[in-house]
């Protein structure tokens, strides 16, 4: 038969005014921990005191009891209530809860009340405040009963929404917080339950993997085309946006790709009725544009709105300002986020003025068009002013017969070839008789056959007149439709560069159009008036000038159709020249530029170049969506280009640094660097002028 144990006795419990309670030196903790003792005594002073405190009665030197006690456990409530007497929120003779032990070490009851302690599950934490919001507390309310934010409310009952089969699994630990934490970015939860199926077939189930899946055909809100559109405008018509309140989500995802087409479509056209009504002949409509879209077209220069004396009193008294604020805060070490806001604003409507409106003539309205479309920010891009060939006017001859048709083969008469034949017999000589004619076309020929060798010989021998010439023929090619002014049969070329998504609003492009508009701007509307105003530039306007237009012409475009493997090396060598840097200029390896349209042994030769071979065994055993994305955050400011992008003689050595494990984030890899706000020493506009 089995030995019966002996029945266990509780220890008394008895209600003691605190001020016959004192902290004893044998509470173990030592280290503050856990929730302050403010907010303690706050939840005190709220709920009153949820958990009794473990004292011991003090005897003196003949062993008997002297009416206080001693708390060697719940030290952290002992100072709040104490807290409380001192704010006089609490008598100092309230009786106070106590489990009243004699038995055993007091350390021991100490140290058992806090290592016995179980941890709240995180779990059962989400569904109590979820329970407390369907009991009629607002997230605000269960913010300040438990001392977090409302951010800190909204996640965990975000965290409660997510699907109760993921939960179970979450709470059999199936699954960590992070990837719980993933799941909250859509609340569908027949999605999220396909997701967690669609992990258990792959070896890699990092949080950032559950987000893609979750996000997958959906619009970043970053989108140009939502921030065109607006989020406000896209929710208004019945859009849906999903939200991560874990991580930088850019504004989150727009989860109907179509309404937000449609919405663009609208908006566009709305725009471009308002641009047809200026008296267009034609007007494009397109959410982007490809690069080289004006391409054979010619642009109106068009003449600039004055400034009124208004705007040019608002003009000045914002520069003054903007100068004021600048000699103000030039010393100081951090400038105040508001000062540093107003300079921004500053800047932003001084660039306004300088961007002056441009008007045209009414019949140069009547046969050019337009572009409407879409920049990078998402702002309305309005392109005006170019004009197709169909739609040039005729070229007026010397004698204002309208186009020159005697330079077209089919429109000559047989007698007017035949002067032009080397048959001596054709030639008709005049008669002394016959007076003063034109001079035969033949004689024409050999005379201005002559000054052509002559002319040839007296330019060779003088460079900055060739110079000039060259110069002349390239912008009449450039700038000019029609530009037949030139003597010179030196023709440049422009490409199309087919459709590369985005290059249109490339820094680089955007220079090159900023820089083609202002030489359009200081060139004269007429051809023929080219060359004196060519002549009256500086030597260093030319040698710019001269620069732009040649760089016009260069084509290192590879082509499958047209292979050029001659003038794809030259274009080595000219990069090699100019010290070409792709990673300088702009280019990034992402992974929609090159990353997920390579195959995953080009994706780890990439990191493994730049970053050395552990790295890229950190992503060898990825997915090819995930290895692809995993690696552009490796990458990101290595500086690395792809093979075809690199001027000869650019290598990659991974340094030390580089083959330093990266900070995770969710599992993923994540390059991070602190970014400190720089101090403003000058307008960003006059930096760019400079």
């Amino acid at each position: 038969m089995a030995k019966a144990h002996p029945k266990i006795a509780l220890s008394a419990s008895r209600d003691i005014p605190f001020n016959q309670l004192v902290l004893s030196q044998a509470n173990v903790r030592r280290i503050k921990a856990g929730v302050a003792i403010e907010e303690l005594a706050e939840d005190i002073a709220r709920r009153t005191l949820l958990q009794s405190l473990t004292v011991r009665p003090m005897l003196d030197d003949t062993g008997a009891e002297t009416g206080m006690y001693e708390v060697p456990a719940g030290g952290r409530r002992y100072r709040a209530l104490e807290l409380l007497v001192k704010k006089k929120r609490l008598a100092r003779t309230a009786p106070v809860p106590c489990i009243v032990r004699t038995e055993g070490i007091a350390e021991e009851d100490s140290l058992a009340e806090n290592v016995q302690r179980a941890p709240l599950h995180p779990l059962d934490q989400f569904r109590a405040f979820l329970t407390l919001r369907e009991k009629g507390q607002s997230e605000e309310e269960i913010a300040a009963a438990f001392f977090v934010s409302v951010n800190v409310v909204h996640q965990r009952l975000r965290l409660a929404a997510v699907s109760p089969k993921l939960l179970d699994i979450y709470a059999e630990d199936g699954m960590t917080l992070d990837q719980l934490m993933a799941f909250n970015v859509n609340p569908d939860h027949e999605r999220q339950e396909q997701a967690w199926e669609a992990l258990q077939r792959s070896h890699a189930r990092e949080p950032y993997q559950i987000r893609r899946l979750l996000t997958e055909g959906a619009v970043r809100a970053s989108d140009k085309r939502a921030q065109f559109v607006g989020l406000d405008a896209y929710v208004e018509a019945g859009g849906t946006i999903l939200r991560d309140l874990f991580e930088p989500d850019d504004g989150g995802w727009l989860q109907e790709p179509a309404l937000l087409e449609k919405l663009v479509a609208e908006k566009l056209e709305r725009e471009a009725e308002a641009i047809r009504g200026e008296g267009w002949k034609w007007v494009e409509v397109a959410p982007e544009l490809p690069y080289g879209h004006a391409y054979g077209l010619r642009r109106l220069s068009g003449s600039e709105v004055p400034i009124s004396d208004e705007e040019q009193a608002a003009h000045d008294a914002l520069q003054v300002e903007f100068d004021q604020l600048e000699a103000k805060y030039a010393e100081a070490d951090e400038m105040p986020e508001e000062v540093d806001q107003r300079l921004g604003e500053i800047e932003t409507a001084l660039a306004a003025f300088d961007q002056r409106p441009v008007v045209y003539e009414a019949v140069d309205i009547a046969r050019a068009g337009a572009f409407v479309s879409i920049d990078s920010a998402g702002a309305l891009r309005v392109e005006r002013g170019y004009v197709r060939p169909e739609d040039e006017p005729p070229i007026a001859t010397p004698d204002g017969d309208g186009e020159d048709e005697a330079t077209d083969p089919e429109m000559m008469t047989s007698s007017e070839t035949d002067a032009d034949t080397d048959d001596d017999s054709a030639v008709e000589e005049p008669d002394e008789d016959d007076g003063v004619r034109p001079l035969s076309d033949r004689l024409m020929t050999e005379l201005t056959a002559h000054r052509t060798v002559a002319l040839r010989e007296a330019v060779a021998n003088d460079p900055d007149v060739a110079f000039l010439a060259a110069l002349h023929v390239l912008c009449l090619k450039v700038f000019y439709r029609y530009g037949l002014d030139s003597c010179l049969e030196i023709e440049p070329k422009s490409v199309m560069f087919g459709h590369a998504p985005g290059l249109a609003d490339t820094a680089t492009a955007k220079a090159i159009e900023a820089r083609h508009d202002t030489w359009a701007t200081q060139l004269p509307k007429e051809p023929g008036e080219l060359w004196d105003v060519l002549a009256g530039f500086d030597n260093d306007s030319r040698q710019a000038l001269f620069a732009h237009c040649v760089a016009s012409t260069i084509n290192a475009v590879y082509q499958a159709y047209d292979r050029r493997p001659k003038a794809i090396a030259h274009a080595g060598r000219l990069a090699e020249a100019v010290k070409l840097d792709m990673a300088v200029a702009g280019w990034r390896p992402t992974v929609d530029t090159y990353l997920s349209r390579v195959s995953k042994a080009r994706i780890l030769d990439a990191v493994r170049e730049a970053k050395g071979d552990a790295a890229a065994e950190r992503i060898v055993h990825l997915k090819k969506v995930e290895m692809a994305k995993a690696a552009e955050n490796m990458l990101a400011g290595t500086a690395w280009v792809p093979e075809p992008l690199r001027t000869p003689g650019q290598t990659f050595t991974p340094t030390e640094a580089a083959n330093a494990p990266e900070p995770e984030v969710n599992g993923q890899p994540a390059i991070m660097k602190a970014r400190a706000k720089p101090k403003r020493s000058k307008p960003a506009r006059a930096e760019a002028a400079e």
